[in-house]
């Protein structure tokens, strides 16, 4: 490959990670206007969430949709820190892309159930159909809410390997311009947080009930990394001579 041809690629790269940076954090803005789960989630019984599941089917899809499309550019966004470091740190840059493309395995899961299976499994319970049943029994395996069901499982299996993505490219973050200095140190934070959460959940010093939360603000991180990135791939983008 030339040094032209690498330059090109590089910053198309750099350019596609800054529009990830951006839609991501557009989406967050919108996800605050379409609901996840049922109020209440960890709470709700499992008939009160059928119900609500079969009178909210659309926001609730669109919701998750948009979350998808989140994590999409969340991904392409790390990714894109993991080219950063591909000069200098070949070998973690290439275990850091391994990573994100388990991850988006792992949140696409859940995800393309939350807008496929859990709508169908609650319209099925409200109709009354022959498949109510299994609906009815598979509903609560699929919960949105309850940290040990088998669809947060995978959220939170996505979460960690970002972590360990985070802990992987910090370091040679730091060692480059300032914006780059600064997105590997709140990474790096990221990365380290999001870890001590999964020990003190495995070492039951955080309740069930509570790990959402944990998680959840150890997560709102990442908005400190997005807009970071932003100003690294601005950068990063510029045609060089």
């Amino acid at each position: 490959m030339s040094m032209g041809t690498s330059n090109t690629l590089g910053q198309q790269i750099n350019q596609a990670a800054f529009w990830s940076a951006a839609v991501a954090l557009a989406t967050g803005v919108v996800s605050v206007f379409f609901p996840l789960d049922v109020p209440g989630g960890y709470e709700a019984t499992a008939s009160d969430r059928a119900a609500w599941l079969s009178a909210n089917s659309g926001p609730f899809m669109l919701g998750w949709i948009n979350q998808m499309i989140a994590m999409v550019s969340l991904s392409g966004v790390l990714a894109g820190l993991a080219w950063q470091v591909a000069g200098t740190h070949p070998l973690r840059a290439i275990l850091a892309a391994t990573l994100v493309a388990i991850s988006m395995v792992a949140f696409f899961i859940p995800k393309f159930i939350a807008v496929w299976t859990i709508p169908m499994l609650a319209g099925a319970i409200a109709t009354g159909s022959g498949a109510s049943d299994m609906a009815q029994a598979l509903l609560p395996i699929l919960n949105v809410s309850v940290p040990f069901s088998l669809f947060t499982s995978f959220d939170y299996l996505g979460f960690w390997l970002y972590s360990l993505l985070a802990l992987l490219v910090a370091r040679p973050l730091m060692q480059s311009s300032v914006s780059s200095k600064i997105t590997g140190a709140v990474l790096g934070v990221f990365g380290l947080l999001y870890n001590g959460v999964v020990i003190a959940v495995l070492a039951g010093t955080i309740e069930g009930a509570e790990v959402a939360i944990y998680v959840g603000a150890v997560s709102l991180i990442l908005v400190f990394v997005l807009v970071a990135s932003l100003f690294l791939f601005k950068g990063a983008a510029a045609p060089t001579d």
